[in-house]
């Protein structure tokens, strides 16, 4: 389960900010997290409460902002929502699309003591 070692990295970019910004304990780590990121977020759960035990974030609240898949549409040049890789531009009907959001797997924020 490759959400494990994400949730240690996690911890770890935690011990380094409190290290660098001098606070003590965490109450609430927001993760933004596409869809194509390939996480499970309910595993993703999971192992953080048992990756934070003992940590400067254990009995944090995690909450995870799920960003929306978007495109590029090169034929028509527009931004465009799309709901999975390779889908067809909802405008031309193009499968020249490349993604430009929905595979973020990053700490937005920390609510720290």
């Amino acid at each position: 389960m490759h959400e494990m070692s994400i949730c240690e990295s996690i911890v770890n970019v935690i011990e380094e900010q409190a290290a660098a910004q001098g606070f003590g304990r965490v109450r609430r780590v927001r993760l933004e997290i596409g869809p194509l990121a390939g996480v499970e977020t309910e595993a993703l759960r999971f192992s953080f409460d048992v990756v934070t035990r003992g940590s400067l974030a254990e009995g944090a609240a995690l909450e995870i902002i799920e960003t929306p898949v978007t495109g590029w549409c090169m034929p028509c040049g527009q931004p465009v929502a799309v709901r999975e890789r390779f889908d067809a531009c909802p405008e031309c009907g193009s499968y020249q699309v490349q993604i430009t959001g929905g595979e973020e797997l990053r700490i937005k924020d920390l609510e720290v003591d």
